[in-house]
């Protein structure tokens, strides 16, 4: 198969080859995806610089954790009726070398999702970083229908999934966005509400929601925490799976007074049932008719280093996707 990889760490244009490997076979239990469309997340490109400096943790990796396409070889105890099956596939290079850059991927079955014939495989390889981690921020703290929940970066890859998970789960969703255009991004993705992140993002939520907001999903921890501090209601909740700053400071007195609880997500180590609740619900809501995340670029794999370029850039509004 033809494949993208890397064998060392550092920029994407010096460190990602695209050549041919043996195909992979799955195993017991595993399903092997011709692969349509792999998704390109921030969490891959980090992998690939050493952000957080864990380093190499396979000789080779094929990045990118999420896909889709259609099932074309089974593993053992793996029923027939998988194949052929159209599915998005999420966490294929959690904890496992090779993602979907390339031709066929192999995941274990319950990280193959059915992808309905309306939704394409385009929206199909966005939605499972973003879709799993915008669940669990949103439900991490309990049931949110008829409560006040805020997006942060409500237009992003995983706010606008919030936003629309938060929707279809009965909340009342308030989304802060940065510009004009991540406006109608929100708006379109299911907020009731959408303010300015800025000067004047405390009063226009206050406006909002004068007894305050019972759970925030943060994108900005560091950046929103003294706002997110004096919007909580009592008992409220805050859920972070991002900071601007590595080492934000927390402001310990007003939370506590507001006994608030602050979470903090690592979405390749959330439980097993979490992402099973979590890709069920994304393919309740695409099915009530959310149109899922929107694409901005594609690239063919012979380019995978321009999508890598074009994630790390930020200036992409929308979903970066490979076409193998």
């Amino acid at each position: 198969m033809k494949a993208a990889w890397y064998e060392r760490q550092g920029a994407a244009r010096e460190v990602l080859v695209v050549g041919t490997m043996a195909d992979p076979l799955p195993g017991p239990g595993e399903v092997r995806l011709r692969v349509a469309v792999s998704g390109v997340n921030p969490g891959d490109v980090k992998k690939r610089r050493n952000t957080y400096g864990y380093g190499m943790p396979y000789p080779r990796v094929v990045p990118h954790s999420d896909g889709a396409g259609t099932i074309d070889e089974l593993g053992e105890g793996v029923g027939e009726e998988w194949l052929g099956r159209r599915v998005w596939c999420y966490g294929a290079q959690s904890y496992r070398p090779f993602g979907t850059a390339a031709e066929l991927v192999v995941v274990p079955l319950a990280q193959a999702v059915p992808l309905a014939d309306t939704i394409s495989f385009e929206v199909g390889a966005c939605l499972g970083i973003p879709g799993i981690t915008a669940h669990r921020a949103l439900h991490v703290a309990g049931p949110v229908a008829g409560r006040t929940v805020l997006v942060h970066g409500g237009a992003g890859a995983v706010g606008a999934c919030a936003v629309a998970l938060a929707r279809h789960a009965g909340a009342r969703v308030i989304a802060s966005v940065r510009s004009e255009e991540d406006v109608s991004r929100a708006a379109a993705a299911g907020a009731h509400e959408v303010v300015r992140a800025g000067e004047g993002l405390l009063e226009a939520v206050r406006g909002l929601a004068p007894s305050g907001v019972d759970h925030v999903v943060e994108a900005a921890l560091g950046a929103n925490a003294a706002i997110n501090a004096a919007l909580l209601a009592q008992g409220g909740s805050i859920a972070a799976y991002a900071t601007d700053d590595p080492q934000p400071k927390i402001p310990f007195w007003p939370l506590v007074f507001q006994n608030a609880t602050l979470y903090f997500l690592g979405s390749d180590d959330f439980p097993p049932a979490a992402k099973v609740a979590a890709a069920r619900e994304v393919t309740a809501a695409l099915a009530a008719g959310w149109p899922g995340p929107q694409v901005a670029r594609r690239f063919p794999l012979d380019d995978v280093a321009g999508a890598h370029e074009a994630v790390e850039g930020g200036a992409v509004s929308g979903r970066v996707v490979v076409v193998p």
